[in-house]
This record gives structure tokens, C-alpha cells and sequence, in this order.
């Protein structure tokens, strides 16, 4: 699939301000300048951040600016953060219409390839969104307009990055694949790490940011399948990567600021019903869109 007009995405205003878009890690970067995009497109939206100052702070240059959001902490690696958020949620709206997992972790420079922190970085970047989509998956709406989950991903984290024809061969499997293969790949990598032989060749791990990709490699596949139980049943799981982008994670370092990366990420949120797919893994440009499997 792909987008030579990607302004058309805004042209179809299938959504309101009854639609509901929540996005996580969302009081700086790429998920402050998306909420920012989406509050200005009109939709009701809900900012989280793990720190809730740092929060109150997003949510206060935004109303600054005349837009108002509605805030709630979370920390997405934490299930009891999640549950609390989930019932405030169904409190508060009574349901929601988009979720854009965007809170992630990584400890690596731009230079730099470290696995130091990986427990917690697979913990955040996979585990966390995953925790995340289960506890608000009864609360999708899934109305004509198809609800939507947009998980921001990584490149790093695509199939081809992983060396190991056997484990790309095992994640490639859509008849076989299932939680627990993706979750025993993950396991494997962490016992690597424990046991020092997580860069040898020969595992075939990826080979930049080796933890954050295995992270994203994780929750990439994770979107496959999820898409693949809800086909038919009115809600849509795709992947965006929104590339080498100037934030906190790059340490400033990029190709392009976050908000022309949000701009891109909101096209793809809001796609209109009859153009979305599900299961795809897009790559955003200013000029297209396209997806790949």
C-alpha cells in the first residue's frame, strides 16, 4: 500500500470530537507533537506520561496554546499503573477509539551499542504496550469507523535485521506463530545477555541498538498476530516507524524533528475506514506512505 497524497488521509474526516485517541509517553518527543496534532485535528485526547509532573507540565503548554487535553499518568511497565489507568479510562469516556503506543526506552547514543539496561528496555518496549492493549482491548469501541492501535516501532526491530535464518524462519510463521514463541525469542535474547554471548555472530541478533531492536522486533511480530485475531472484528493494529527523528532518545541527533514525524503518524492514525489495513508495518515520508509486511 501506498499514500502519494498523504494530506488526503485529513481530507476523509470520518472522526469527531467524541473520538477518543490516547497516546503513551506523550509529554515531550514525537508523542507530545502527535497529541498536539491530533488535539488541533479535533479529536478528544488523552496525554500519559510515567512522571506525572513532567506531564502536568505537556498538558500546561498545550492549554497554553488553547487546546485542551485530558491527562492521566502511566508507566506502562508497571500492571498496577496500567489497571489503574484502564478503570480510569472506562470512568472517565466509557471507551476509547485510538491507542498510539509511543512510550519506549533506550540506552544506547546514536554511536553506541550497549545491553546493559536490556531487561528494562524489553520490559517498557515490548511488554509494556502489550500489557497496555490487553487491559484496554474491552474498552475499543470498534464502531463502522474501525477502531485503531498504532504502535510507533522501529526499522531496527523489522525481520530482515535478524542475522538467524532459523528465528526469522520462526517469526515469519504466521500459521505457527503465537505469545509464547515471541516471548521464548525474547527469553533467549535476555539469556544471551546474562551469559555475554548476545553479540556473537552466530546468535545472529541484530546488530544496532541490539536491545532497543529486539524490543521492537518483539512488538512488531506481537501487532502481526494481534491483527490477525481481530480481522473481521472492527479493529485495526498496525506499526509506524517514524525514522531517524531529533529527540531526547537520538540525543537531538536526526533527519527530521518530531513534529514532522507526528504529522506523518497522525495520517496514518486516521487513515480513512475503507483505506486502513491491519497487520502492516508503515514508513512515512513528507511526499507518501507505504506499508510492508
Amino acid at each position: 500500500m501506498e499514500t502519494k497524497d498523504p494530506e488526503s488521509c485529513f481530507k476523509t474526516r470520518w472522526w469527531s470530537k467524541e473520538t477518543v485517541a490516547v497516546v503513551t509517553g506523550a509529554n515531550k518527543g514525537i508523542g507530545f507533537a502527535l497529541v498536539r496534532k491530533l488535539l488541533e485535528l479535533g479529536l478528544t485526547v488523552v496525554l500519559t506520561s510515567r512522571d506525572p509532573l513532567n506531564g502536568i507540565r505537556a498538558v500546561e503548554s498545550l492549554r497554553a496554546q488553547g487546546l485542551h487535553v485530558d491527562f492521566c499518568q502511566l508507566d506502562v511497565a508497571d500492571p498496577a499503573s496500567v489497571d489503574a489507568f484502564a478503570s480510569w479510562l472506562r470512568e472517565e469516556f466509557g471507551g476509547l477509539d485510538i491507542l498510539v503506543n509511543n512510550a519506549a526506552v533506550s540506552f544506547n547514543d546514536v554511536d553506541e551499542n550497549s545491553v546493559g539496561h536490556a531487561e528494562t528496555v524489553i520490559k517498557t518496549n515490548y511488554f509494556g504496550p502489550k500489557l497496555l492493549i490487553e487491559a484496554l482491548l474491552p474498552l475499543f469501541r470498534r464502531s463502522d469507523s474501525i477502531s485503531r492501535i498504532l504502535n510507533i516501532s522501529s526499522r531496527l526491530g523489522l525481520l530482515n535485521k535478524v542475522r538467524n535464518p532459523a528465528l526469522r524462519e520462526l517469526l515469519s510463521d504466521d500459521e505457527r506463530l503465537s505469545e509464547a514463541i515471541i516471548e521464548g525469542v525474547v527469553d533467549r535474547f535476555l539469556d544471551d545477555v546474562k551469559t555475554g554471548t548476545w553479540d556473537r555472530a552466530d546468535q545472529g541478533w541484530p546488530k544496532l541498538w541490539t536491545d532497543y531492536s529486539v524490543s521492537k522486533l518483539a512488538l512488531n511480530v506481537y501487532s502481526r498476530l494481534l491483527a490477525k485475531r481481530n480481522e473481521g472484528l472492527g479493529l485495526s493494529i498496525n506499526c509506524f516507524c517514524p525514522g531517524f527523528t531529533k529527540t531526547a532518545m537520538t540525543r537531538g541527533r536526526g533527519n527530521h524533528t518530531a513534529e514532522i514525524a507526528a504529522e506523518i503518524g497522525a495520517r496514518i492514525a486516521l487513515l480513512p475506514p475503507d483505506k486502513l489495513p491491519s497487520g502492516k508495518f508503515f514508513i512515512g515520508s513528507k511526499n507518501s506512505i507505504y506499508s510492508k509486511l
